[in-house]
């Protein structure tokens, strides 16, 4: 491209998602390595007032109006192009889309290539009635080296945002919407161009938008995840399909979403019926026992362990074994629910219970069945179990005292590292 801008309206291709009413920027919302990049308008660019440097997101009159305030936000169930650049409020439930706008300013396109481009945002773990977005764009040869800005989700109640993992996607002129990694939200994701090569030439032809989806919960103090495999197999998920004699692993996870410890954390798994608890199958997994300690007592299934005490966004794994039998299975297919849930107690929360569950799909064709040719499918979930407070008689010498502050796994760190040590 040449180093003339011809305007905003007919650079380059356009990109659907980019064409947004955005609100004027806060003052402190975005920030950079240099501590406060210069801002140039289209004129200006084209009068060749940025030279030979490679910049993003500095011209104030471009497709997004002022382009520092790069991240922006929107309901995702609404096709509406229009982002709220520096506060959203919120609702229980809903997916929300995080927008991170890519703007190499330089006017030469090809001939002033940025490097390494990667973008990453900070999504917060804790608990508040107010949760900052970051979302950080950085480039080796870039002046300045990063780029920052915010929005703000906000709720009457507090909340905490769930990442919804493999929503993470870049959007330009180019490749059309490619996948990015989950590492969106940790270590980073790369971009390009042509490909995700790090490469973005200058000019609006080569422009872009990262976006995600994030999910708004209210009002917890920790968040208990529930997931299940066949024994043998790698890959966690909400449902797997099995056949009677089959052996399926469950896996409980709990994370401490308050800001202060909390003590004598409980987990109590509801098997269904047609899946038997495995004697001594069940393990823990946390900071200190990193490759997981063997529970003996095996009352998981009845009146619930002692976990432990966690710092804030401590985190533990619960694994253990449950063998699908056939005490009641009606032909054709059953779903069998299994519950697992957490009682958590501190200075703000008292005896709070938090569930979540996963399924074992089982198809019965057998000879029992053939009296009636076309059984019509009959699910046996499990009830939910009652959220009434457990007594804390399981192994309370499992974690002793609080869990330091170097052992545990950080907000950022804790699914990364956690999953590596699992699997």
């Amino acid at each position: 491209m040449n180093k003339i801008y011809k305007s905003v309206l007919s650079a380059g291709a356009a990109i659907a998602i980019l064409g947004a009413s955005i609100t004027p920027v806060l003052v402190n919302a975005w920030g950079d390595s240099s501590n406060g990049r210069p801002s140039y308008t289209i004129a200006e660019v084209n009068s060749g007032k940025i030279d030979d440097i490679i910049t993003f997101n500095s011209i104030s009159d471009g497709k997004i109006g002022n382009e520092k305030n790069f991240v922006g936000a929107k309901d995702a169930s609404t096709n509406a192009d229009t982002w709220n650049a520096n506060t959203i409020d919120v609702k229980d439930g809903g997916t929300y889309t995080i927008r991170l706008y890519v703007h190499n300013n330089n006017p030469f396109g090809t001939e002033k290539i940025a490097k390494d481009v990667k973008a990453t945002f900070s999504v917060p773990t804790t608990v508040s009635n107010s949760q900052t977005i970051v979302g950080y764009l950085d480039s080796s040869n870039a002046t300045p080296n990063r780029y920052w800005d915010e929005v703000t989700l906000k709720m009457s109640d507090n909340f905490y945002i769930e990442y919804v993992k493999g929503s993470a996607k870049y959007t330009n002129a180019k490749m059309g919407t490619v996948s990015l990694p989950n590492e969106l939200i940790t270590s980073g994701a790369t971009l390009g161009y042509d490909k995700l090569d790090g490469n973005i030439p200058g000019c609006f032809g080569y422009d872009g938008v990262v976006t995600m989806d994030v999910k708004v919960h209210k009002s917890v103090a920790a968040k208990v995840a529930k997931q299940v495999r066949i024994k043998g197999t790698k890959t966690w998920s909400e449902s797997v399909e099995a056949k009677v004699g089959d052996e399926v692993e469950y896996q409980i996870e709990y994370v401490n979403l308050l800001s202060e410890t909390v003590n004598n954390v409980m987990i109590r798994d509801v098997l269904p019926t047609n899946v038997e608890y495995v004697k001594d199958s069940t393990y823990l997994y946390n900071s200190n026992y990193q490759s997981g300690t063997l529970l003996a007592d095996n009352t998981l299934t009845t009146t619930g362990i002692n976990i432990g005490s966690y710092d804030a966004k401590g985190n533990a794994y619960v694994r253990f074994t449950g063998k699908v039998v056939d005490n009641s299975l009606a032909c054709g297919n059953n779903q069998l629910v299994n519950w697992a849930q957490a009682t958590v107690s501190s200075s703000t929360a008292k005896d709070m219970v938090y569930k979540d569950d996963a399924s074992v799909m089982v198809a019965k064709d057998d000879e029992s069945c053939d009296v009636d040719p076309t059984p019509t499918p009959t699910p046996t979930p499990t009830p939910e179990p009652t959220p009434t407070t457990i007594v804390a008689t399981g192994p309370e010498t499992i974690v002793t005292g609080t869990i330091g502050a170097g052992s545990v796994v950080t907000a950022l760190g804790y699914y990364i590292a956690s999953r590596k040590k699992l699997m």
